[in-house]
């Protein structure tokens, strides 16, 4: 007997920790949906998926329009959706927060938080009517949602948002057989987040602070999507142990 592979979408799926979550649920047999802004990243990630199912489709979350056209080319293409990553993000202007712009601040807002928001809303309406019914949905929240680094404003406001999202989606996927999670992570090495590159810390200096492989955050985004529908994992942090997170700063 066939059985037909899940089908997951992931955001940002072009680089950093989208690539990579979406390259590993290819190796485990999902048909993966990318989703970015730039075609040619897409099609490098597709190429390393070999022949594992890929649809690319070229999406800017900050517009509504974009996000419509990625899950309904979903629907078309693979019929359902079991996964949603929504990964996509920015870190936002290292403003100080008299002088961050409005325009700053809006950016971040409809990168990290509305396309948050319009996607889980598109996932909804598709898996809510599938059969089987139901799916997962599981967000990037990151750690900033328990604690700032300096002059991160508009970055830490949006992934404290995240984290409502998650709790109210979860409560009101429950009906649909919708599970909603969050996995929060700290210090990933990524294009943006170079091995050995320093941070600046709570009393004004900078730092170099422990790092961890990338790799490790797909494997924790793997094992929550290979629950049952009926078990969810609600928040998980994955960070690199040594870095200053836990403690005072």
């Amino acid at each position: 007997m066939t059985t037909t592979p899940k089908v997951a979408v992931v955001t940002g799926a072009s680089s950093g920790i989208g690539k990579a979550c979406a390259l590993a649920l290819a190796r485990e047999g999902w048909s993966v949906v990318l989703a970015a802004r730039r075609v040619d990243r897409l099609e490098e990630t597709a190429r390393q998926a070999g022949s594992a199912p890929t649809l690319l489709v070229e999406t800017d979350v900050t517009k509504p329009e974009d996000i419509a056209n990625l899950f309904a080319k979903t629907k078309e293409r693979f019929g359902r959706l079991d996964l949603l990553f929504n990964n996509a993000g920015m870190g936002g202007p290292r403003a100080l927060l008299e002088e961050m712009s409005v325009d700053q601040w809006k950016t971040v807002v409809d990168t990290n938080l509305t396309g948050v928001f319009l996607c889980t809303q598109e996932a909804f309406k598709i898996m809510k009517d599938q059969d089987p019914r139901g799916g997962r949905i599981i967000n990037n929240g990151s750690i900033s949602a328990h604690a700032p680094r300096p002059n991160s404003i508009a970055y830490t406001a949006t992934k404290h948002a995240v984290t409502g999202i998650t709790k109210a989606s979860a409560l009101d996927g429950r009906k649909y057989d919708i599970a909603v999670g969050q996995i929060d992570i700290g210090n990933a090495v990524t294009e943006l987040a170079v091995p050995g590159r320093e941070s600046l810390q709570p009393y004004g200096g900078m730092m170099q602070e422990a790092q961890m492989d990338v790799e490790d955050v797909a494997k924790a985004l793997l094992y929550m999507s290979s629950l049952s529908l009926d078990s969810n994992v609600q928040f998980m942090t994955v960070m690199a142990t040594k870095m200053p997170f836990i403690g005072r700063g």
